[in-house]
């Protein structure tokens, strides 16, 4: 009978904002080897006293200086391939949505901690350490599959927001236009999609747009379809 391999057990995280009107992610630079000076997703080591979950939401902040911020945060996907890392690692990837991200600081092996498009990393498999490609391609898809269905898309939201603003969430994960008029009559026409807050704006210029804050809805139905 074969000795059982022993294996170390990690979290990856796919952290995801919308900024300069562009889907983007949260990479760092290693600072140790494996792979050092590459770009990475943030993560690390489950330390033996921790649930998953609590890992993640230490290496979120530890790696990157990202606290006291709204976060979605849901299980993506477990990854174990056996040359995924020299070290033997079974990562299990979370998937978190901020919005509004602050620039992030980086911290623990990390050395430096950067916001880039999205789109930037996925054509280009190789500028990423170990199976960090695959792990990214599989929480944007997640994210974007996830926005036809739920409510997905206010996570990216400050916790008042206007349809215009709403759309161009939609726009940038999705990377589409779409008809503003079209759009607005979809959200409006969602039951408990979104909920008037009584309030307007002028952010985006223009004339006042009204305010909006997230309705009871887990899902959306009718679905919010891809362009």
């Amino acid at each position: 009978m074969s000795r059982p391999t022993k294996m170390l057990v990690a979290t990856d995280l796919v952290v995801l904002t919308v900024r300069d009107d562009r889907l983007q992610v949260l990479t760092i630079e290693r600072g140790v080897e494996p792979f050092k000076g590459r770009a990475a997703l943030p993560g690390g080591f489950v330390l033996p006293e921790e649930d998953l979950l609590d890992a993640a939401e230490r290496e979120l902040e530890e790696e990157t200086g990202l606290s006291d911020i709204r976060v979605h945060l849901e299980q993506l996907a477990t990854y174990g391939h056996p040359d995924r890392d020299p070290r033997r690692v079974i990562s299990i990837a979370y998937l978190a949505l901020v919005p509004d991200a602050p620039d992030p600081i980086a911290g623990s092996d990390a050395a430096t901690a950067a916001w880039v498009p999205a789109d930037e990393l996925l054509t280009r498999p190789s500028r990423l350490a170990f199976d960090h490609h695959r792990i990214l391609a599989d929480g944007v898809e997640r994210a974007r599959a996830k926005l036809e269905y739920s409510p997905l898309a206010i996570a990216f939201c400050a916790e008042e927001f206007t349809i215009g603003e709403l759309r161009q969430v939609y726009e940038a994960v999705w990377d589409a236009g779409i008809d503003p008029r079209n759009f607005h009559r979809k959200v409006s026409k969602t039951p408990d999609f979104v909920v008037e807050t009584g309030g307007s704006t002028t952010r985006q210029g223009g004339r006042p747009a009204k305010l909006y804050r997230r309705g009871p809805a887990e899902l959306l139905h009718p679905p919010m379809l891809r362009p």
